[in-house]
C-alpha cells in the first residue's frame, strides 16, 4: 500500500482520449485504495511540450509514452534501462527522487507475457508489420524467445520487406504476423493492413496490438482463414502493471 500522499500519473502521447492506459489506472487506484493517486492524460501536438509538463508538475511520479513519442522521447531522459537501450524506445518513465526522468520498456514484456502461451514448435519466424516504436519493443521480446523475425514496411528498406512482397510463400515461411501500426484502430475500424489474408491457416497466431476494437479486421479476417489470434489487451495490462512497480520501486 502506498502512503496516502499525492502522487500523480499520466500518459504522454498524441489524441489520446482513447487510450486503456487512463481508465485502467484510475480504475485501479480505486479498486485497490491507493488514496492521493491521480492519472492524466499530456495530450501534446508536439514532443517539445515534454519539457514543459515535467517542469510544471513536480509531484508527477511515472508516465507512459505511447504513439507516436516512444523514441522522439528519448532526448529528454537522463538514463535508459539497459533493456530500454538495446530497443531504441520507451514506454515508460520514472521520476527519480532526484527529479531525473529514468526511460524503461516494459511493452517487449507485456508483449511476450501474452505471446507465449500461443506458441507451438512450429512457431520459428515472425513477421512484424509496422517499424514504429512498438515493433522494436515486439522485435527484441521475439529475439527473446527465440523467434526470427523480418519487419514489413510500406516501402522495402534495408531492414524491412514492403507489404506488395508478401506472398503465398511469405506465409509457407512465417507463422506469426503481428500488427504493430496503427491501421484498423477505431475509429478507422474498416481499415486493415495491406497482406493477403487468404494465405493464413490453422497454423498462424495473427497478433494485433490494437485492443478497440477488441477484433479488427485484421484479426476478423486471419481468424476466418483458421489462424488463432490475440488483440492487444492482455499485453497492455501486463505492461501497466509492470511499469506499476517500476514507479513504486525505491
Amino acid at each position: 500500500m502506498l502512503e496516502n500522499a499525492r502522487k500523480r500519473f499520466g500518459l504522454l502521447g498524441r489524441n489520446i482520449s482513447y487510450s486503456f492506459s487512463k481508465g485502467y489506472f484510475i480504475d485501479k487506484f480505486n479498486n485497490e485504495n491507493f488514496e492521493g493517486c491521480t492519472y492524466e492524460n499530456f495530450d501534446v501536438q508536439d514532443i517539445a511540450k515534454f519539457g514543459e509538463i515535467i517542469k510544471n508538475n513536480s509531484d508527477l511520479k511515472g508516465v507512459n509514452v505511447t504513439i507516436p513519442y516512444k523514441e522522439a522521447v528519448l532526448p529528454f531522459l537522463s538514463k535508459l534501462s539497459k533493456k530500454a537501450a538495446l530497443i531504441g524506445a520507451v514506454n515508460t518513465i520514472k521520476v527519480t527522487k532526484k527529479g531525473k526522468l529514468k526511460g524503461y520498456n516494459t511493452d517487449y514484456y507485456g508483449f511476450k507475457k501474452a505471446l507465449k502461451p500461443l506458441l507451438q514448435k512450429h512457431h520459428k519466424n515472425a513477421l512484424i508489420l509496422g517499424t514504429g516504436g512498438a515493433s522494436k519493443a515486439v522485435a527484441f521480446a521475439l529475439h527473446e524467445l527465440g523467434i526470427e523475425y523480418t519487419f514489413v514496411s510500406r516501402e522495402a528498406k534495408e531492414i524491412a520487406v514492403s507489404y506488395d512482397q508478401i506472398d503465398a510463400s511469405t506465409f509457407d515461411n512465417y507463422h506469426i504476423i503481428i500488427n504493430t501500426s496503427p491501421v484498423g484502430t477505431s475509429p478507422d475500424i474498416e481499415s486493415s493492413p495491406a497482406i493477403p489474408y487468404e494465405y493464413f491457416t490453422e497454423r498462424h497466431i495473427a497478433f494485433d496490438l490494437i485492443y478497440n476494437p477488441a477484433e479488427t479486421q485484421f484479426l476478423k479476417k486471419a481468424k476466418k482463414q483458421g489462424a488463432q489470434i490475440k488483440n492487444g489487451y492482455e499485453m497492455l495490462v501486463y505492461q501497466a502493471e509492470k511499469a506499476w512497480k517500476i514507479w513504486n520501486k525505491e
